[in-house]
């Protein structure tokens, strides 16, 4: 007697070690795992250019592990899901949650349209350690605050889920090949931008077992602090593997847990509570839906944004100036990513010196990041711009001067994507319009022709922005 054939419906866990629905599918018979390229989703949620370089990847290596059995579709998943149940002759459907608010509408249509087929239908949790829904103040209310989310919600609740390892033997389906191939899917570049994306990154799942276990023996003891120093390997650079899936967090918990003999440490404490902070942005994307587009504080919809063009270009060029702000823009450019710390720096110029709404922020940040995160980068933009939940108060204004001469103090980062700068003393590397004319000419610098003179006085710009959120209280 033949076994029952399930389809998988890989998104957003592509992977194969910690996939409770592929080890639920796996246990059910034989499989037949899909990925399907949904047509159907708004414009402005289908992936960025950085993300799709990303996904090509990942898929291509999912495939690998999966012997060549993915299956690869595009269209309307619930039209290509109850087509694949009939054709395949299958009798189940798995796949693991997601949390963006069109997406779980969507998955509850296609969940009832298969059940009315008579097909069994089961989804996991293969994404989150606490699922947005089990969180709750004791009071029956939803966190606004991230510490007492984490530290009284998270941290008081069920531990999370104990990583699996992969199916033991996975049986796949003898089916027809229905699907195109990744490579039809287009989803790699026209244009050659994203040649250095390969210098520093691996799609996949062994990619993401390499980075966790960089991680643990080199940068974990010591997180704390050199998390914060661009200029090296201080963080786990994991949130791309995470976002699509390549790693679970479980993984990531559980593995800093058991490579920390002292289970108080501050450097352990602080990347477990850096995991809790990616489980507050989809927390608050899942109970409050709109943070993506509006202000999560109503008080900012009066808030009179320039929104200079000029401006904008020369930020997201990297040409605004001032070079933190600019080596942080070239590294996102070239790189498909970008150190936390300048990420805040540059959100923090560009919307409160320059006065653009966090909004263009997140949408280039969307198009250019190899980890964009619609949870995440909508609440990280929300909180620079004091806009979000348990923002950082608007008055906070980061001096991306006094930034970078802390975090990079002899300019490592910074002559790195800015090598034209590469000559100035340390004294003026961060603030170059200060520097005396004979400095500069022994650097070969002509501000204005070799490096940009700066686009906004940063004294100026910071008293402009504090008035403009003063007449958002008054009015």
């Amino acid at each position: 007697m033949s076994q029952p054939v399930s389809i998988v419906w890989f998104r957003q866990d592509l992977r194969v070690i910690d996939n409770p629905a592929l080890f639920a599918a796996v246990e059910h018979g034989t499989i037949v795992p899909v990925y399907i390229f949904d047509s159907e989703i708004a414009e402005e949620e289908q992936p960025g250019g950085a993300s799709n370089w990303w996904l090509h990847h990942s898929l291509e290596s999912l495939n690998k592990r999966l012997n060549g059995h993915l299956q690869c579709f595009s269209g309307d998943p619930q039209t290509i899901l109850c087509d694949l149940v009939s054709k395949f002759s299958a009798n189940a459907v798995f796949w693991n949650r997601c949390y963006e608010p069109t997406v779980i509408e969507r998955d509850k249509k296609i969940k009832q349209a298969l059940r009315d087929s008579g097909c069994l239908v089961s989804s996991f949790n293969g994404s989150l350690l606490w699922e947005p829904m089990s969180i709750r103040k004791q009071d029956g209310g939803v966190y606004r605050v991230f510490t007492p989310y984490y530290r009284k919600g998270c941290l008081q609740a069920s531990a999370p889920r104990y990583p699996s390892p992969a199916p033991t033997r996975i049986t796949y389906a003898d089916v027809s090949r229905e699907g195109h191939t990744i490579q039809d899917a287009g989803l790699l570049p026209d244009i050659d931008w994203d040649s250095a994306f390969y210098d520093h990154w691996k799609p996949g799942e062994e990619g993401a077992a390499d980075k966790l276990s960089d991680f643990i023996r080199h940068a974990a003891r010591g997180y704390q602090e050199e998390r914060n120093i661009p200029s090296v390997r201080g963080t786990s650079r994991l949130s791309p593997h995470l976002h699509f899936g390549e790693i679970s967090p479980n993984q990531a918990w559980y593995a800093l847990l058991n490579a920390f003999d002292d289970q108080g440490n501050s450097d352990l404490d602080c990347f477990l509570s850096e995991l809790g902070w990616r489980e507050f942005s989809y927390y608050l994307l899942f109970h409050f839906p709109t943070i993506t587009e509006q202000n999560f504080n109503y008080q900012f919809d009066k808030f009179k944004w320039l929104n200079r063009q000029d401006d904008f270009i020369a930020w997201s060029k990297g040409q605004t100036g001032i070079p933190i702000v600019d080596a942080g823009m070239r590294e996102l450019w070239q790189t498909g990513y970008m150190h936390n710390r300048v990420r805040m720096i540059v959100g923090s110029f560009l919307v409160k010196n320059l006065l653009i709404d966090w909004r263009k922020g997140e949408r280039w940040f969307w198009d250019c990041l190899v980890d964009a995160d619609r949870a995440s980068n909508a609440a990280s933009w929300q909180w620079v711009a004091g806009s979000g939940a348990d923002a950082a108060p608007y008055f906070r204004i980061f001096n991306p001067v006094l930034q970078g001469e802390k975090f990079d103090k002899q300019g490592a980062y910074v002559k790195t994507y800015c090598p034209e700068l590469k000559h100035i003393p340390d004294k003026y590397l961060h603030k170059p319009w200060e520097a005396p004319k004979e400095v500069l000419n022994k650097a070969g610098i002509t501000l204005g022709k070799d490096y940009p003179k700066p686009i906004a006085d940063l004294k100026q710009t910071r008293q402009r922005a504090l008035d403009a959120y003063a007449d958002t209280k008054e009015n």
